[in-house]
């Protein structure tokens, strides 16, 4: 039979168990709401040597980077090339100009001189090489600052690979698309922003640990 010490040292443990149980349940359901805000990592406008629009949700991106520019932070618009859909594209023999064309002609269309729009060297296949694009275009023109367009769940990933990769090369300055859908109150309510958190969420891992995945 148990002494009465041992059982009061069992009840103990189990306690214990239970409380940290508990606590880790709390802090998973913090982590599970806040998750959308914390991604969301937008910068206060400031002048800038360009806008750059990063390839993907077209044309929102676009349509962002014209009010920025009406507004007079930068003087000229940069637009990424993407190698998708247009590699495959060309495989097929189907015509296609690729994405930065489309948001070119977005541009011009809404009061954007064609002379301030310049489509980056060379194509990309990731927000990495995006950043690296950016950085090396900054260097060329001998800028300092550019302010990087995308989504808003996008914002905070585009912060850890710039400081990963290029920090030493300028500054950039986030912000997303007003016009992007996600909420980052109820991500967990629409299979896109879910979507957009896990993909998100991989990729900041990835960055942590060093880009081990390209």
């Amino acid at each position: 039979m148990k002494h009465s010490g041992q059982r009061n040292r069992e009840r103990g443990s189990g306690r214990a168990i239970l409380i940290v149980v508990l606590l880790l349940l709390c802090l998973a359901v913090v982590v599970f709401l806040r998750v959308g805000h914390w991604l969301v990592r937008e910068d206060p406008l400031g002048k800038s040597t360009a806008i750059v629009v990063l390839s993907g949700a077209m044309p929102e991106r676009a349509l962002e980077a014209v009010e920025i520019y009406r507004a007079g932070y930068a003087a000229e618009v940069w637009l990424t090339q993407p190698t998708q859909p247009r590699l495959t594209m060309t495989r097929l023999s189907v015509a296609f100009e690729g994405e930065e064309e489309y948001s070119r002609r977005v541009l011009v269309h809404e009061g954007v001189p064609e002379k301030a729009i310049h489509i980056l060297s060379p194509s990309i296949v990731s927000t990495a090489d995006e950043i690296e694009v950016i950085a090396n275009s900054l260097k060329q023109v001998k800028g300092t600052t550019a302010i990087v367009i995308t989504s808003k769940a996008h914002t905070r990933r585009v912060h850890s690979l710039w400081n990963h990769l290029e920090s030493g090369r300028g500054q950039i300055i986030v912000r997303a698309a007003q016009t992007d859908s996600f909420d980052p109150a109820h991500w967990w309510r629409s299979t896109h922003d879910a979507l957009d958190v896990v993909r998100e969420a991989l990729g900041l891992f990835n960055v942590w640990a060093g880009l081990p995945l390209k």
